[in-house]
């Protein structure tokens, strides 16, 4: 594979010849754009190595396709949505036919229009759908060289936008430097890595030129830039007549890359000094503002004639727009330069530089011209990054007000700002830097407003890492320290700690669950504050914590009622800071209640106001309560649907609690023991960051498993860990498979125990699934006749909610015991009613058990075959589960963050899997039932 990176005189660059691998690659991304479909490709690889090179074959390949390029410039790494800007130039005056949420979304991270911050999530669906939009009237190619220096904000775009690619006539490649910039941000896009030219090749590349290369001196050259193709090219140029022949010595080891910057280096240093002075202004200015580079060459005496010696020593390209040769010799000229030339360079830049049309570039060009403390720059950083907090270029943010820090000379002011710059990092999901700039500002902080303000933030970022154990203690300090200064911020603060120590359970550090809630308690709450439903639920769940479940339980209900009614239930039915999702403490109250209508009404009012601002953590959040409805409602399906969404969304954020932990009961109740005994070792693993209740779920989750599989003794031992702990997650839900297990195994004692606490209960929530959950209890331990009737009640209460699943489970107990009571007849009923639901959900272990009891009872029933449904991809169950439920394709596309033409895509798969013509015959095919109307 001869790889000749090489340039004619005209300054077009020479056939490629090798590379059979990566233009095969390159190849089939544009093949697959040509016939409508999409693809994103990174190409990863040292300076040198022909990334550069393999952009613009594509470029020349890309025949019948728009193609669309950017080179981002590490001096803009800082300019938040810059990069993305650029790149959508072309297609702004499309930003009409956005939806007007998308639309304002990315009007706002331009500067185009003024509003709210931009969600970041929702501008890279605005980028997906502006992309998708112009290319149906012509395939799109976009190429991005040198990605290790997007802004953070763009790359995540782009990212978010690579990761969505499936049927829109898009292809984008990406070439990213190894060891460079912000890593980790296109790690969900398929990557190619760029690696040296093979020894023949690299040989042959080496010798191609006019001089002569001994053969030995080659091999060494060979191994010593290990294959590196512009280090080849360059060494061939630079080494002496008498190295290449073997006369002279060569150095020992080969350091490429110092080498190749040397090389430029020198280059650099033998031109005339206007010349250097013009590459140095080159790299630092904006790579698309010609403009502003003249100008700024006008206030240092520099004349186009200064262009013509960079040309000659092949620095610039030929025959095109001014422009470096190769990424890497603008970063050495940079580099290279002297801090004076670089601090009067940028001072004429920022001379230059419109102080209202472009003031953020202004600032940023007046820092990098100062030395030493300068309030009024780092006044004008600040103001720069509070019109990127506006943006919502959140990065952008931070890095302003970190370099504001370096010119403030005023102690509290430079902590103020480092905290302020810590929040940025934060919003931006970079715990690790928020913590370095709260590390900075430590040891300056006064005051206990500003350590509570310290304190909130290290917690937070804590909870970004699903590290909880230490999180209550520490917002429990910075309440301590706050005092009565500032109550709403001690409310939320309690808030938080409550939500962290319930999570952390009996994993807490410093502090208990007890001592969190007995807090939240103290405090008033304000009914005429627009949280009021929120913190009554918070209180509810601190009483049911500190003074037991009577006390909590009315709080509870108030709050979930008040929540439903809208009015003042919160602040815009969101789902509450990333460090604090709501969706999951309404989880708690509601299993807490057995109020699934309510979990079920909430979960869907916050998943919608979630997905409106592209709210994506609090989404996924939203999606596993609501995933845990739809098992309680036999809808296998619609929770897997659910569950690969969150993972998507894990993989969009950067959240490490995605994956199979988050599948326990569905493992558990689809009989996938393995995965599910695979899952729980991983949530075992868990308990040293504080993750308690998940234990306890994990405990509950056993139980369903167990009890399915009708191995009792098993099932008892992992539900009596659940009842005694009894946590407000599952504590409640768990009582009737104690009362179950316990009559099974003989144990009367904690059965009765279980239905002590159930009687005790059920009737202060009051719910059709409480009410029936107790007539279970009651069926289950009854003698004679007694335990029909309550058997009836159960049935017919759970009736009244969505809860096939339950209702399914009580059938099944029902028949059970008519079966032993010699009453086949009504047995058949109530089993055959049992098995259809467990076979239809995909209830493996409970259907087989209701197929035995069947058995027993002198009927046949078929085992469970392999339905045509679970051939389907992840993403087409999604599709299909959301047509099923009534949506249309432009409202899937907007819940799955893709584009209608991916949905059409994937509808088009799902008909013929499915063999249907009808989107009406998509629920019975896939086995969901008929949605009920709050899911829809």
């Amino acid at each position: 594979m001869v790889w000749n990176g090489g340039r004619q005189a005209s300054g077009r660059p020479l056939a490629m010849v090798g590379r059979h691998a990566e233009r095969e690659a390159v190849g089939r991304l544009l093949d697959a754009v040509r016939d409508g479909l999409s693809g994103a490709l990174v190409l990863t690889g040292e300076p040198g190595i022909g990334k550069t090179r393999l952009l613009e074959y594509a470029a020349t390949r890309a025949t019948e396709l728009r193609v669309v390029r950017l080179t981002a410039v590490e001096q803009e790494t800082g300019l938040g949505y810059g990069a993305l800007h650029r790149l959508l130039r072309p297609f702004l005056d499309r930003t009409a036919r956005l939806p007007e949420p998308q639309r304002a979304a990315l009007d706002a991270a331009l500067g185009l229009a003024s509003g709210l911050p931009a969600d970041r999530y929702l501008v890279g669906l605005a980028t997906l759908t502006l992309l998708s939009d112009a290319a149906a009237e012509q395939p799109l190619l976009f190429l991005v060289d040198d990605g290790q220096w997007l802004d953070r904000e763009s790359a995540e775009a782009l990212a978010f936008a690579g990761r969505r690619l499936h049927a829109d006539a898009l292809g984008l490649i990406i070439a990213v430097r190894e060891g460079a910039g912000r890593p980790g941000l296109f790690d969900a896009l398929p990557a190619h890595p760029v690696t040296g030219l093979p020894e023949r090749e690299a040989r042959a590349l080496l010798t191609s030129g006019p001089r002569r290369v001994d053969p030995a001196v080659a091999d060494a050259v060979v191994a010593g830039t290990g294959g590196n193709p512009l280090a080849l090219l360059e060494l061939a140029d630079t080494l002496t007549a008498e190295q290449l022949s073997g006369v002279a010595p060569l150095p020992d080891p080969l350091p490429v890359g110092r080498l190749l910057e040397d090389h430029f280096q020198r280059l650099v240093r033998a031109l005339p000094q206007a010349t250097a002075t013009l590459l140095l202004l080159l790299a630092a200015a904006p790579s698309d503002d010609t403009g502003l580079m003249w100008r700024a060459a006008g206030r240092l005496g520099l004349s186009t004639r200064a262009v013509e010696p960079a040309v000659a020593a092949g620095i610039l390209g030929r025959g095109g727009p001014m422009a470096f040769r190769h990424p890497l010799i603008r970063s050495t000229v940079y580099a290279g330069a002297e801090p004076g030339e670089r601090r009067r360079v940028h001072a004429a830049l920022a001379a230059v530089c419109d102080a209202v049309r472009d003031a953020d570039r202004r600032a940023w060009h007046r820092a990098e011209a100062t030395e030493g403390v300068d309030d009024r720059v780092a006044d004008d950083l600040e103001a720069a990054s509070e019109r990127a907090r506006a943006r919502g270029g959140h990065s952008q943010q931070a890095l302003f007000l970190s370099r504001a820090v370096d010119f403030t000379g005023d102690r509290d002011k430079r902590v103020e700002r480092l905290l302020d710059t810590a929040r940025a990092h934060l919003t931006a999901g970079d715990a690790k830097a928020a913590e370095t700039a709260l590390d900075l500002a430590g040891a300056g902080i006064r005051g206990p407003v500003t350590r509570a303000r310290e304190l909130r933030m290290r917690a937070t970022a804590q909870m970004f890492r699903i590290s909880v154990a230490d999180v209550p203690a520490m917002l429990m300090d910075a309440v301590a320290r706050l005092g009565p200064r500032d109550p709403r911020l001690t409310r939320e603060l309690l808030r938080e700690a409550l939500h962290a120590a319930l999570v952390a359970h009996d994993s807490t550090q410093g502090t208990t669950p007890a001592e969190v809630a007995a807090a939240v308690v103290a405090v008033r709450h304000d009914p005429e504050t627009s949280a009021y439903g929120q913190d009554l639920l918070m209180e509810g769940l601190a009483r049911r914590v500190a003074e037991g479940y009577e006390h909590g339980a009315p709080v509870l209900r108030a709050a979930l009622d008040l929540l439903r009614d809208g009015d003042r239930g919160g602040d815009g039915g969101g789902s509450g800071a990333a460090n604090s999702p709501f969706a999951v403490m309404v989880s708690m109250a509601c299993d807490d209640l057995w109020d699934i209508r309510a979990e079920r009404e909430l979960t869907d009012r916050l998943a919608a106001a979630d997905r409106g601002t592209g709210a994506l953590y609090a989404l996924s959040m939203t999606l596993l309560v609501a995933a845990s409805c739809d098992l309680w409602d036999g809808r296998f399906t619609a929770a897997e649907v659910r569950y690969a969404e969150f993972d998507d969304i894990a993989a969009d954020t950067g959240f490490q609690g995605g994956g199979d932990i988050n599948r326990l009961l569905l493992f558990a109740l689809t009989g996938r023991e393995p995965e599910l005994r695979a899952a729980v070792a991983q949530v075992a693993a868990m308990k040293s960051m504080g993750h308690g209740v998940l234990q306890l779920l994990a405990q509950h989750a056993l139980t369903l498993s167990e009890l399915g599989q009708g191995r009792y003794e098993q099932a008892l031992r992992h539900a009596r860990a659940v009842f005694e702990d009894d946590p407000p997650a599952c504590g409640n839900l768990v009582l009737p498979l104690v009362v179950e297990a316990g009559v099974r195994t003989g144990d009367r004692a904690v059965a009765a125990a279980a239905l002590a606490r159930l009687e005790e209960r059920a009737p202060l929530a009051g719910t059709p699934w409480a009410l029936g959950t107790l007539a279970l209890g009651r069926a289950l331990t009854a003698e004679g006749d007694d335990a029909g009737k309550f058997y009836e009640e159960s049935v017919e209460l759970l009736g009244q909610v969505p809860l096939a699943l339950e209702r399914a489970r009580v059938r099944l107990l029902f028949g059970e015991w008519l079966r032993r009571c010699k009453r086949r007849s009504d047995a058949r009923t109530q089993l055959r009613a049992a098995y259809e639901g467990f076979d239809a959900f995909g209830a493996v272990p409970y259907a087989e058990r209701a197929r035995r009891e069947l058995l027993a009872t002198g009927e046949t029933a078929r085992k469970r075959t392999e339905e045509t449904r679970f051939r389907l991809t992840p993403r087409e169950r999604q599709v299909a589960s959301m047509a099923a439920a009534g949506l249309t394709n432009t409202e899937i596309a907007t819940r799955l963050f893709v584009t209608t033409s991916t949905v059409e895509f994937h509808m088009n798969k799902v008909f013929r899997k499915l063999g249907i013509t009808s989107r009406r015959q998509i629920p019975r095919a896939i086995g969901e039932p008929d949605p009920p109307a709050a899911c829809r």
